[in-house]
């Protein structure tokens, strides 16, 4: 009698140490993830070389009339290249974090370069983080945007710019949400002297 109560036990068990062995199943999602920063190193350096070549070799100048000047094509390059360096970032924050929060810990034995926020992400600091990061992209395509503004539509600015205000809004509700979270239950059934 003793042993069909374990059997009846073991089977809600085993299923529960399934589903959570699955969360595996996202390694090579994260992989994949290191595969696009490798892809995104190469584009770092083929926005390298054209800044290079625009500035020493003035390749550039054999281009029409109508081409922007090299300071506006420096600028934009260089544009180019933070944006690059921030998706780069956006990567590593999901990279890290996403496999720290929902496969495993991350154990870097007081590693000298671990991340700051390593030491407390969650879904929701994840959440914030890449919201903020999302924005500073953004902020790079528009900005971008605006330098070409004489060849650009207005109607293509205006759009960028509502995406981009929609991006801020959501960013600042989910640091909304998040601080409401992290506050205790307690501070606010306490009495305001």
């Amino acid at each position: 009698m003793l042993d069909k109560p374990r059997q009846r036990s073991a089977r809600p068990k085993s299923l529960g140490y399934l589903m959570f062995a699955s969360r595996w199943l996202q390694v090579p999602l994260y992989l994949g993830l290191i595969v696009a920063q490798a892809v995104y190193v190469y584009q770092f350096a083929l926005e390298l070389w054209h800044l290079i070549e625009t500035v020493f070799l003035h390749k550039e100048a054999a281009q029409a009339a109508l081409a922007p000047s090299p300071e506006v094509v420096v600028m934009l390059t260089v544009l180019a290249l933070i944006d690059v360096v921030m998706i780069s970032n956006l990567l590593i924050m999901v990279i890290i974090g996403g496999y720290e929060t929902f496969v495993s810990r991350i154990d870097l034995n007081d590693h000298p370069d671990e991340p700051e926020w390593l030491s407390h992400v969650n879904a929701n600091v994840l959440k914030v983080k890449l919201a903020t990061a999302i924005i500073g992209i953004s902020s790079v395509h528009l900005l971008q945007t605006f330098i070409r503004a004489q060849s650009t539509p207005n109607d293509k600015m205006m759009w960028q710019t509502i995406i981009h205000l929609a991006f801020v809004v959501s960013a600042v509700g989910l640091a909304y949400i998040d601080r409401l979270l992290s506050t205790s239950p307690a501070e606010h059934t306490r009495p305001h002297l």
